[in-house]
């Protein structure tokens, strides 16, 4: 499991004082992203080398209580399964131990033109 620390800021909440609804999005995005790192890729090589970038194919989520300004959060990322071409984990954010969202997503490799791609070897070698 990948553990990624995020602390909420005035600019992420709403009118009410609430993380806003897209902005959860955006905190699984950076886990996400310091997940693959983590893997010892880099995305912009992978881009500018090999012409290949992750792409999000679906994402399903669950909305179960509401995080506010200076709440120290935890992203749980864990991968749910892999083939060669598709890569789907569940995501949650927590503070402490209580889930406040959650997520499955699909994510998927494409060409720099659009066209879809066997997963890096790299990745599914590390990951299974």
């Amino acid at each position: 499991m990948h553990i990624f620390r995020v602390r909420v800021y005035y600019e992420d909440t709403d009118m009410a004082g609430i993380v806003y609804h897209a902005n959860y999005l955006k905190f699984i995005e950076r886990a996400r992203s310091d997940w693959v790192k983590q893997q010892g890729l880099d995305q912009n090589e992978m881009r500018e080398k090999d012409g290949i970038v992750f792409v999000v194919r679906r994402i399903e989520a669950d909305y179960l209580a509401t995080a506010k300004y200076d709440d120290l959060l935890e992203i749980r990322t864990l991968t749910k399964s892999m083939t060669g071409v598709r890569l789907v984990m569940t995501q949650e954010v927590c503070r402490g131990e209580e889930v406040l969202f959650r997520a499955e997503v699909t994510a998927v490799c494409v060409t720099t033109d659009g066209h879809p791609t066997r997963l890096p070897l790299k990745l599914r070698r590390h990951v299974h």
